[in-house]
């Protein structure tokens, strides 16, 4: 298959899903009401709570919610074949991720720009939104552990990436003042010279990386770098929302959406064939053990849906959502934009010889000698092997850089390419962390304010320095003792539980306040899908992963034993309390569909009347 075939019917499908889906979803089942003031102008603080601009807003949004899944998860996903990871990102995305995301959104803006917690709290209960919340706390820290030990690997070898991201930084600091402070609404002004001043840090680094004195002072070690990220992500957090996160993610979207953009029109270019078979190991390979079904939606997460989205949905951006109006760009666009970028890297992924994907994906031990192709792809991006570079990253970036070096007078730049792209990934991921640090603060106050101060709506500067404090360390303690091979595969299983939980807060929402209860059924199918993929998944990682290893039935696995049955342990806990929210909803359910016709409320449209629908 073309890659080109591939990339028409992901821009015609998204396309089409955005004009008259995400139209519908407006207009019919959530009711934007433009003239409705937001949780922004309600309770505007200049701290959390600040209307913004919405393409300032959107590359916040996006660029905190596309972090390591839509790049890495494609590609290892890729392991079965090109054909049931581009079906589930397309179909996903569309019915599932876009719908998860636009719901999240509009329930936390409707309701003050609280988190999903409290929304469950609220809907289901106090059972419910207790145990949503410990959910959530947990899937945010071993989160951001994860995400936090692929940047590290990614920057501590590269000191073009240290620099370019530490460039990002004082641009953004000063992208703030400016947007806000010096020359207030003046966004274009800001984002032309904070774009031009970060592109001069990227094209600078590629250079300077080859001066000794450069590559000494941004070149540190992996302990340096597991200090530095927590840092950073208490500054983000404790920081103005103004001051540093929304400008530095709204620069990066930039990057991220320039460089996807770039990898398209090099896709229509070159037009590469897809090397990979259509499918492959369905029943489980060397990478992913597992079978096709459950693991490749676990797999490729947030390229299709994933319920971290859900954290920033009712997390940083409602709190600062301008108009209601904005919704539908933000919350179905970003996700759709999201899964774009999933397409693209699994194209790039595909465009590899399969036997040097799977070489460069597998330990040598496993694998057996590598392919002879492979050490001239290592040649080309100057590395001195590529064998066993395991986790995904370095295949993409491999991919993006031979997809690059095809354009015509662009192959003498493939090592700049391949280094720029392992940067890329880094910068991609890190703008997940600040703004994941940021939401883990609500969720920490919030239930810290339910147990001690009830009425107590906002924080005050001690709380929120403490509570970012406490985030901060609970995450740098994971990623100072954690593996991704201890962290990974955990957050796979509790990112998409997550996801249950908020669809099934969606469904209860629709049915109590759309003018339609058949609505909710938009929800409700794709909670009813993901519930028994990622149970199943979770049992499975319990019963055929873990248990075996921990009952000594591996050979050469007792270094793992402890490992294994913290990541049991956990896994189940997960999965009871999603049970627990599971139940809440379908007994909250049958009370709402038993109760007769719902009644309008005075706070909320008349059911009859139009939102926008453009």
């Amino acid at each position: 298959m073309n890659s080109l075939t591939l990339l028409a019917i992901t821009l015609c499908l998204f396309a089409l899903a955005y004009r008259y889906y995400s139209a519908f979803l407006a207009a019919k089942v959530a009711i934007l009401d433009p003239r409705r003031p937001t949780p922004a102008h309600q309770f505007r603080d200049g701290h959390d709570y600040h209307p913004t601009n919405k393409y300032v807003l959107f590359g916040h949004h996006f660029a905190a919610i596309a972090g390591a899944g839509p790049l890495i998860g494609p590609v290892l996903a890729a392991q079965y074949g090109y054909l049931p990871g581009a079906l589930w990102i397309l179909v996903g995305s569309v019915f599932a991720g876009a719908v998860h995301d636009y719901i999240s959104l509009y329930a936390s803006v409707r309701n003050g720009g609280e988190s999903i917690s409290r929304i469950a709290h609220k809907y289901l209960g106090g059972p419910a939104g207790w145990c949503t919340g410990v959910a959530i706390l947990f899937i945010i820290v071993v989160a951001l552990a994860g995400l936090a030990l692929v940047v590290v690997n990614a920057l501590s070898e590269s000191a073009w990436a240290v620099f370019t991201i530490a460039c990002s930084i004082p641009i953004a600091f000063l992208m703030g003042q400016w947007m806000y402070k010096i020359r207030p609404g003046k966004v274009t002004e800001a984002t032309i010279v904070g774009v031009i001043l970060l592109m001069v840090g990227v094209i600078a680094g590629g250079p300077l990386s080859g001066v000794k004195w450069f590559t000494e002072a941004f070149t540190y070690k992996e302990w340096v770098l597991k200090l530095a990220l927590p840092t950073y992500g208490f500054i983000a957090a404790a920081l103005p929302v103004w001051m540093l996160l929304c400008p530095r993610d709204y620069l990066s979207s930039y990057m991220k959406i320039g460089t996807v953009a770039l990898l398209a029109i090099g896709i229509f270019v070159v037009r590469p064939e897809l090397q990979f078979p259509a499918t492959a190991n369905l029943g489980g390979g060397p990478i992913i053990p597992g079978p096709v079904w459950p693991y490749v939606c676990l797999t490729i997460a947030c390229g299709a849906i994933s319920g971290f989205h859900s954290l920033i949905g009712s997390g940083t951006t409602p709190k600062m959502i301008n108009n209601e109006s904005d919704i539908r760009f933000i919350g179905y666009g970003a996700m759709l934009t999201e899964a774009f970028v999933g397409i693209m890297a699994l194209i790039a992924a595909c465009a590899l010889q399969f036997q040097d994907y799977l070489a460069i994906n597998v330990k040598p031990e496993v694998f057996g000698p590598a392919p002879a192709h492979l050490a001239v792809l290592a040649r080309q991006v100057g590395e001195a092997s590529l064998a066993g570079r395991t986790g995904g990253s370095v295949t993409l970036a491999v991919g993006m850089a031979q997809v690059f070096g095809a354009i015509p007078g662009m192959k003498a730049l493939i090592p700049y390419w391949y280094h720029f792209a392992i940067m890329f990934e880094a910068l991609f991921i890190l703008t997940t962390i600040d703004t994941g640090t940021r939401v883990a603060r609500f969720i920490l106050h919030e239930i810290v304010r339910g147990l001690h101060r009830p009425h107590v709506t906002k924080s005050s500067l001690p709380a929120t320095i403490a509570t970012s404090a406490l985030v901060s360390f609970f995450w740098g303690y994971l990623l100072w003792g954690g593996s991704v091979q201890t962290i990974w595969p955990m957050f796979g299983v509790a990112n998409q539980l997550l996801a249950i939980i908020a669809l099934a807060i969606g469904t209860t929402f629709i049915l109590l306040k759309s003018a339609k209860r058949s609505y909710a059924l938009l929800t409700f199918v794709p909670f009813v899908f993901m519930a028994v993929t990622v149970l199943t998944a979770g049992v499975r990682n319990i019963t055929s992963i873990y248990l075996p290893i921990i009952l000594g039935r591996v050979p050469n696995a007792a270094d793992k034993v402890t490992a294994m049955g913290i990541m049991a342990t956990l896994t189940a806990i997960m999965i009871g309390l999603t049970a627990v929210v599971i139940v809440a909803s379908i007994l909250r359910w049958g009370g709402i569909l038993t109760s007769g016709p719902r009644q309008p409320e005075v706070e909320e449209p008349e059911p009859e009347r139009e939102g926008v629908y453009v």
